[in-house]
């Protein structure tokens, strides 16, 4: 491996993933400014800052540590209901409410009699809406551009329901002992299928893309199967066969095995090219194996950090940090197992990924995150509208401040998080070549 094309990938890498976070806080920063709200800071990266520059009442500038960023939104949390409108109540006993009272009273040191209207929490439901919106939208449209230009200009490989290789038996995929002797024979075997043989029909359904064919196959499972080819210009009825159950990665956690149907074929794999269509349909199946990601995402943290101190091996299909895309990203831009051209589009389509990954992840409903944010902008928007509709008096601003020691608790959980995943990135990192 070129060591100097490595970490050049993967400085490259990096530093695109920095400018997705910045574009981000800029999703959050236009619509804010269009509303008028006062906002004194725009920064990516944290700590230490390393250069600002001041236009208007906002400071723009770089940070020391560059794993996030933020735009500073002047009153962010209201002031409490028996309290004057530029005052905050006085603190009340219990450590939630002595939390909400802090974090409210810092909020007002900085709030003069001139920015009344322009504070955040006196926004309309649907302006604060917009804005906390603004940066996982901004992160999705990136993730469309980058992936669009891939598929449109280069194209995506993409299995196809044509037949490449026919297993003549079936080898577990552990063993040592690969020939065929004693073992069973796979059903495409036993069905006379061949290589080049397009897959047309399962069980009497039509098939027109390898999704269709995988799928038939596993929900079959060891029932019988019959199958319609193409070949040679003519359709073709293969001799009836059963497929067999065997243990098959599962289809939203690939590190698990499940009980599936097999047939014993491997498809053509061709690179096509798509349109926004097609863009949009990988992007809702990347975005359901998010989302199924996000959900087991602390166990995964946790099996993480106990393989790293037990010394086991990491799981490939787990969860990296930036510093383990970027790693992945040179060993992409060193291999020489792939084509230059396909070097750059799996760059590309993995910071699509990266930034798919930072929109959903942000959009979790819960404080720190945007969509902690955006669940109390809906859910004062509803208790607004329900009290207008029922001609009750206006509810007024939904607290966040309330929420802050579960920003804590997760606040405290992701950056835990963060440091057990850099730390098996370097000391154990996910490989792909």
């Amino acid at each position: 491996m070129d060591i100097v094309i490595y970490l050049g990938g993967a400085v490259l890498f990096f530093a695109l993933v920095m400018a997705s976070i910045a574009l981000h806080e800029v999703g959050h920063l236009v619509p804010g400014k269009i509303f008028g709200v006062k906002t004194t800071q725009y920064f990516v990266g944290f700590g230490r800052t390393l250069w600002s520059r001041r236009k208007g009442e906002t400071e723009y500038g770089i940070k020391a540590i560059p794993l996030g960023g933020y735009v500073r939104f002047v009153g962010m949390y209201p002031p409490g209901k028996k309290a004057p409108a530029n005052t905050v109540r006085a603190s009340r006993t219990g450590i939630f409410q002595s939390l909400a009272d802090q974090a409210r009273a810092a909020e007002w040191e900085d709030i003069r009699p001139e920015d009344d209207g322009r504070l955040f929490y006196q926004k309309k439901s649907r302006q604060k809406l917009i804005i906390m919106a603004g940066g996982p939208m901004m992160n999705i449209l990136l993730a469309f551009l980058l992936l669009q230009a891939v598929t449109s200009l280069y194209g995506i490989y993409r299995p196809q329901p044509m037949v490449e290789r026919v297993q003549e038996c079936v080898v577990a995929v552990d063993a040592t002992d690969t020939s065929c002797t004693g073992k069973l024979k796979t059903p495409a075997y036993l069905a006379g299928m061949q290589p080049g043989d397009r897959i047309v029909g399962f069980n009497g359904a039509a098939i027109s893309s390898w999704d269709e064919v995988s799928t038939a196959i596993r929900d079959n499972l060891d029932r019988p199967a019959q199958i319609t080819v193409e070949r040679g210009g003519q359709r073709v009825e293969l001799a009836p066969v059963n497929t067999v159950i065997t243990g098959v990665p599962d289809t939203w956690d690939p590190s698990k095995r499940v009980a599936a149907g097999f047939l014993g074929v491997e498809p053509v794999v061709q690179r096509e090219r798509g349109g926004p269509l097609v863009v949009l349909a990988d992007m809702a199946k990347m975005t359901k194996q998010t989302a199924y990601a996000l959900v087991r995402f602390p166990a995964k943290v946790y099996h993480t950090a106990a393989n790293l101190i037990t010394g086991k091996p990491r799981d490939v299909y787990g969860p990296m940090s930036i510093v383990g895309a970027s790693r992945a990203a040179g060993e992409v831009a060193a291999t020489n197992q792939i084509s230059a051209p396909d070097k750059i589009a799996t760059m590309f389509v993995l910071l699509g990924s990266v930034n798919l990954f930072v929109a959903l992840f942000n959009f979790v409903p819960l404080l720190p995150l945007d969509g902690g944010h955006i669940a109390g902008a809906l859910y004062e928007g509803i208790k607004r509208h329900l009290a207008r509709l029922f001609r009750k008096p206006d509810p007024g601003h939904v607290d966040t401040a309330k929420m802050l020691p579960v920003a804590y608790v997760v606040g405290s959980a992701i950056a835990i998080s963060g440091v057990v995943l850099i730390l098996a990135d370097i000391i154990d990192p996910i490989r792909l070549f």
